[in-house]
């Protein structure tokens, strides 16, 4: 099975990355980019067939590994199988 897990700053986290890229936009003529955020994108490939299992190792993951809880949510977009 496969994940697909997105992590991204928490809301009232500073987002100096994003910041730039809106920076960007406006100076390259795209002036409706109000604001950016910017986080990382998983495709995680999972050794079973059962879905509540890839759930739970998914989570695991994001919870131990992929996110950090001070700065960072996650969210389990999709699960694929």
């Amino acid at each position: 099975m496969k994940a697909v897990v997105c992590v991204t700053l928490k809301p009232d986290v500073l987002d100096p990355q994003g910041r730039a890229i809106q920076r960007a936009c406006a100076t390259l003529g795209w002036d409706g980019v109000a604001d950016v955020r910017q986080g990382k994108y998983f495709e995680i490939q999972l050794q079973t067939t059962d879905r509540a299992a890839a759930e739970r190792m998914a989570r695991e993951l994001c919870e131990k590994l992929l996110a950090n809880p001070v700065i960072e949510d996650w969210r389990i977009e999709r699960i694929e199988g």
